[in-house]
């Protein structure tokens, strides 16, 4: 197979900008409208959405980099992909309550175990507390099946969401592992960063015990820049 030489684009702009379009916002290169990949025009709920997608295309220097540019990559999605098959994404989004990380706490050893409990047990509290999302907690890596409640509960907690409010959700799923921080984070009770912490209490405790190494380190740092990126998303979307 030939190697993929393609360049990335020029730059072919002076400035990004964020402007109305009918009920909503997109942003603006100059005068042209910023297009999804599907060649339709980026129509955003918030402007402050519009605002961070702009700041995205005005900091590209000669060359668009497209991979440096999180926010629009996530509205592309929301508004390619999320919208067309919302169903989908949905029932994706209930299906990490089932497995929620937070709910398989360690047997051992007893540091990581403390941790664990003063850490991700207020979490599960808050889900049930004040979302009535109520799960079953678990010891190990043997499953632990939730009830039937729980998941019609969780459908009933995203099910009237927004494209841009679901695929913000289903990354932050699966970037934590988790409902419950996904939900969090949406619902301001953590920030991004916070809540990819609390995803690798085990991770970050190995770390402690023995070390890291420099590929490690550079997977973490990727994915804790994506985890500030859901931060930033869901205040644009509740601005």
């Amino acid at each position: 197979m030939a190697a993929d030489t393609a360049q990335p684009p020029k730059r072919f702009y002076k400035t990004a900008y964020a402007a109305p379009l009918g009920e909503g916002h997109s942003v603006k290169l100059d005068a042209r409208l910023l297009k999804t990949p599907r060649q339709t025009p980026l129509l955003l709920p918030t402007r402050a959405l519009a605002d961070l997608i702009a700041a995205e295309w005005q900091a590209q220097a000669s060359v668009i980099n497209l991979a440096a540019m999180p926010a629009t990559r996530l509205a592309f999605t929301a508004s390619d992909h999320v919208a067309a098959a919302a169903n989908e994404t949905l029932a994706e989004v209930v299906s990490y309550a089932s497995t929620d990380l937070l709910c398989y706490f360690a047997e051992a050893p007893a540091g990581l175990v403390k941790r664990q409990e003063t850490e991700w047990g207020p979490l599960l509290d808050w889900a049930a507390d004040e979302l009535g999302l109520r799960l079953q907690r678990a010891r190990g890596i043997v499953h632990q099946a939730q009830p039937a409640a729980s998941l019609e509960q969780m459908t009933a907690l995203v099910d009237s969401t927004d494209d841009f409010t679901l695929a913000g959700l289903a990354f932050a799923v699966g970037l934590y592992g988790s409902a419950v921080l996904a939900l969090a984070v949406w619902r301001g009770r953590l920030g991004g960063e916070a809540a990819f912490d609390l995803s690798r209490l085990d991770e970050a405790f190995q770390e402690a015990q023995w070390g890291v190494d420099a590929e490690a380190a550079a997977r973490t740092a990727g994915r804790r820049r994506e985890a500030q990126l859901l931060d930033r998303w869901f205040a644009a979307l509740r601005a």
